[in-house]
This record gives C-alpha cells, structure tokens and sequence, in this order.
C-alpha cells in the first residue's frame, strides 16, 4: 500500500500508485475496462472520477440528473477530496 503525501500536497505531487490507493480510501472502485476511470457510491449519489492528463474529473449522478466538474491537479488532495465528497 502506497503512503500518501500530506493532504495539503497538491494532487501532481502524488505519485500515480498514491492517487489510487487515496481514491481506494474514499471508497472509490476501480472500473476493469478503463484503468482512468472509478466509480463511488454513496446513499444520496453516486460519481464518476476520471484521472485525466490535465484534470481531475467528477461527475454526480442524483435524481437523475448529471453535474461535472474539473479539478486541476495543481488543488491540494484535501481539497478536491471535500468537493467530491461534499457531492452534487
């Protein structure tokens, strides 16, 4: 299991094994087909999040309906981690 760098560490200062092992932590799942890609479930919603080249993308899903954002690599971990989990 890879350590984490501090959580105030911007995310392009995670190694890749690093930013997977965090997205575990979350709950997050892997999706087989596309590496890039993890899926998180939550009671009220689910998301999306795809390590992309540039960015950090997270798409909700609740009631229906679908809100994506763009997280650059340059926010800190806990930051993007509080964005994602505080949901659509």
């Amino acid at each position: 299991m890879p350590t984490l760098p501090p959580e105030h560490t911007p995310l392009y200062h995670h190694p890749l094994p690093a930013l997977e092992e965090w997205l575990r932590q979350l709950g997050a799942r892997q999706q087989a087909a596309r590496s890039a890609i993890w899926d998180l479930h939550r009671p009220q919603w689910s998301a999306r999040i795809e390590l992309g080249i540039e960015e950090l993308e997270v798409s909700w899903h609740h009631d229906g309906q679908e809100r994506v954002r763009h997280f650059p690599y340059g926010l800190t971990r806990a930051d993007v981690e509080a964005a994602i989990l505080i949901g659509p």
